[in-house]
């Protein structure tokens, strides 16, 4: 992508039902990457995150702790999910709640638009409805229940008995959009990604596509449908305009043009709702599908995915609170392939820590940083003539660099940091081989320890910028302690497409002491 085109990435709004564990952590890091890659290599940016407070389960799950549906979720908002952004760091530039008068507004105007031009209109239906999902489920996505459940039809995804409901609502006319559904997926194959999510779509389309019941008369927690006050907006079908509501729709068209398109990353259970009902929603209105759905895969613990209502969710808290938010936010990046269903270990965790950050690239650091110190008072020596190692150096941090940026727009962000990770991994051995500490002892080859000194700083300058939409923290301080001018992270002072660049922390640079950027844990803890 060239610098300065727009680049808008949305995470999904999650239901502020219960606390958030470590996979909604998982999505906002994946998203708030992307977005701070983009946004240093000077693109216009713009994340967006927040909560979805509408809908059945929101009002059963306030009710049963003795509250209106309202002060349950500010309490969850303010007391849970604002609180895990600063947690893991995320630097979202908006965050939308749907009890919004701006979201609430615009849901308004979108549906009345639908009614208006004759895409929505009353029906009678029956089927059964998982309230866990809010979703009405064909009896294919149903399993027979086990024990309490023995003998019930229960929900694939939450285990628990489906509602037969029987409602006469109004109805997105969403099997118009068949055809035209087909086409986009055909004329834009990464309209849906990874592959496999792809395929998902396609052949659930072709299956053709029903009306969608987008109102609900049985209860009054929700948008209320504008032209009949007895019904309320579906929940998912308010969910999904958040994205546009949030940017300016009904009201500021210039932000709408210059913030939509968006890229939108999902997990894969709700993919059919982003990939097939919102594009043909948007078709509907006149308005412009979304650039990309990307569906990530599922935190599984114990092999099966993370979740509150099975006593497997993890708080994102337990790990940053041990490991930092730096460790949580490398780790779930490096060790899942994007797009892939990952287990999560307290003991990859740990090991990954320990081998990969504290002694690869914090052991780095520290080295690089004290030799620095101890053999030239904190002062970058120049590099002088380039040895055949020194060029090799040079020629990984360039060949990285690049790949790494390739893989962002593939939406591969472990693929990115397993190569800007070769960079760690290649400056280990060239200070093994070159063994500047032995150089020191040896006045005669004083240039030769310039060189290497001149040529491992540089490496960490390159390094500190790739890493920094990873490591937003650790990276601060290393570029604090190389002596680096500017602000990491703004695209004036160093573009991230640029890091590759040679020779940007010129001779004479002043160094500072570098404090460890990932303490080494005691056991105890780790075991505990």
């Amino acid at each position: 992508m060239p610098a300065g085109r727009p680049f808008t990435i949305t995470t999904p709004i999650f239901y502020p039902s219960d606390v958030p564990h470590i996979g909604h952590g998982y999505t906002e890091v994946a998203a708030d990457v992307l977005a701070r890659w983009h946004r240093q290599a000077g693109d216009d940016t713009w994340l967006l995150t927040g909560t979805d407070e509408h809908g059945q389960k929101m009002l059963r799950t306030a009710t049963a702790n003795d509250m209106g549906p309202r002060e349950w979720a500010d309490r969850l908002v303010q007391q849970a999910w604002l609180p895990l952004l600063e947690t893991l760091g995320i630097a979202n530039d908006d965050f939308i709640r749907t009890t919004q008068p701006r979201h609430e507004q615009g849901v308004a105007a979108f549906v009345q638009r639908l009614y208006d031009t004759g895409f929505i209109e009353a029906g009678d239906y029956e089927g059964y409805y998982c309230v866990g999902c809010e979703e009405y489920k064909q009896t294919s996505e149903l399993v027979t229940g086990t024990g309490r459940y023995e003998g019930q039809l229960v929900c694939a995804i939450h285990s628990i008995p489906v509602e037969l409901l029987s409602e006469r609502n109004y109805f997105f006319r969403m099997s118009q959009f068949t055809d035209r559904l087909l086409a986009l997926y055909e004329e834009r194959p990464d309209f849906v990604q990874p592959e496999s999510a792809r395929n998902e779509v396609v052949s659930f389309v072709k299956q053709g596509l029903a009306d969608l019941s987008i109102s609900r008369s049985s209860f009054d927690w929700g948008v209320q449908v504008p032209w009949d006050d007895r019904h309320v907006v579906y929940v998912w079908f308010d969910a999904l305009l958040n994205y546009i509501t949030a940017i300016g729709f009904d009201g500021d068209e210039a932000t709408l043009n210059r913030r939509w398109p968006a890229v939108h990353l999902v997990g894969k259970d709700i993919l059919r709702f982003h990939a097939v009902i919102w594009p043909a929603m948007l078709m509907a209105a006149g308005l412009e599908v979304p650039r990309q759905v990307f569906a990530h895969g599922w935190l599984l613990v114990g092999g099966e995915k993370m979740s509150k209502s099975k006593l497997t969710g993890i708080a994102p808290a337990s790990i940053t609170d041990v490991f930092g938010s730096d460790a949580f936010r490398y780790y779930f990046l490096r060790a899942i392939p994007f797009g892939q269903d990952g287990s999560f270990s307290w003991e990859d965790l740990a090991a990954r820590y320990q081998a990969e950050l504290a002694n690869g690239f914090g052991n780095l650091g520290s080295r690089v940083i004290a030799m620095i110190g101890r053999y030239r008072d904190g002062v970058l020596p120049a590099a002088g003539e380039a040895s055949e190692r020194d060029l090799g150096i040079r020629e990984v941090v360039r060949a990285s660099a690049v790949e790494a940026d390739l893989a962002i727009e593939r939406m591969a962000p472990h693929e990115a940091i397993a190569a800007i990770w070769r960079i760690v991994e290649e400056l280990n051995g060239y200070l093994t081989l070159e063994e500047p500490w032995a150089l020191a002892k040896q006045p005669e080859q004083a240039g030769r320890l310039d060189a290497v000194l001149a040529t491992a700083a540089e490496g960490l300058r390159a390094l500190a910028v790739l890493l920094s939409p990873v490591m937003p923290k650790a990276c601060g301080k290393l570029w604090t302690a190389l002596g680096a001018e500017g602000s990491l992270g703004l695209l004036a002072d160093q573009p991230i497409r640029a890091a590759g660049d040679w020779g940007q922390l010129p001779a004479g640079t002043r160094t500072a002491p570098l404090e460890p950027l990932f303490p080494r844990i005691e056991q105890e803890v780790l075991s505990a």
